[in-house]
Parts: C-alpha cells; sequence; structure tokens
C-alpha cells in the first residue's frame, strides 16, 4: 500500500531562482501536477519571496 502511494505522491526539492541554494523539501500530487512544480516562498538569505522550482 505505501508503495502505490509514493508513486502518485513523490518527494520533490524546490530549489531558489535567486541562486542562493535554499531548498524546500514538500511532496507533490502527480496526478494533480505532472508538470514541475514552481511555488513562491520565503528565501531567508536574500529575505523577501521568491519563486521556488522543482529540480530533478
Amino acid at each position: 500500500m505505501a508503495a502505490k502511494s509514493a508513486a502518485v505522491r513523490p518527494i520533490v526539492r524546490l530549489r531558489s531562482t535567486a541562486g542562493t541554494g535554499t531548498t524546500y523539501v514538500t511532496r507533490k500530487n502527480r496526478r494533480n501536477d505532472p508538470d514541475r512544480l514552481v511555488l513562491r516562498k520565503y528565501d531567508a538569505r536574500v529575505r523577501t519571496h521568491v519563486e521556488f522550482r522543482e529540480e530533478r
């Protein structure tokens, strides 16, 4: 059962587009978001909200 849910909700790493190397780790639903995730989140190194993109 757990392997089936892991295939639908993989763990992804979000990297900052500001070039600071800051990352967030989250899960995504592959059925709802088949493309790469892009979220605006807080980057503490530049002290502002920037886009974080999914890396593979």
